[in-house]
């Protein structure tokens, strides 16, 4: 049973930066596909970004230009740097895996079959 742990949440100013990482108990990030979801109070778990294989990355549109997912597969790491932060990125963010091959990284919660235990992020206006 593949175990991932998330680290790197915290309190920062809005426009203010965090680096999340994610750490793998075994080698899964360089032959299955990692992503990072987040959870707002109230709201459901939604897809933040994912990377591939084959470095293929994706985001959702609320993050593009802000959030850089990236792999050290050396380290059996996924970090998520995020800049730019705003009030509403508050959430508690996951950290998720599969070990399925995907061209792109899929979006829906359920496939993936490897969860962190989340990290909150709170960012202050």
């Amino acid at each position: 049973q593949v175990q991932l742990v998330e680290s790197g949440g915290g309190l920062v100013q809005a426009g203010g930066s965090l680096r999340l990482s994610c750490t793998a108990s075994e080698r899964i990030f360089n032959s299955g596909v990692a992503a990072w979801f987040r959870q707002a109070p109230g709201k459901e778990r939604e897809f933040v970004a994912g990377i591939s294989q084959s470095d293929i990355t994706d985001y959702t549109d609320s993050v593009k230009g802000r959030f850089t997912i990236s792999r050290d597969n050396a380290k059996n790491t996924v970090n998520l740097q995020m800049n730019s932060l705003k009030p509403e990125d508050t959430a508690v963010y996951y950290c998720a895996a599969v070990g399925a091959y995907y061209y792109n990284p899929p979006r829906r919660t359920h496939d993936y079959n490897y969860w962190g235990q989340g990290t909150q992020v709170t960012v202050s206006s």
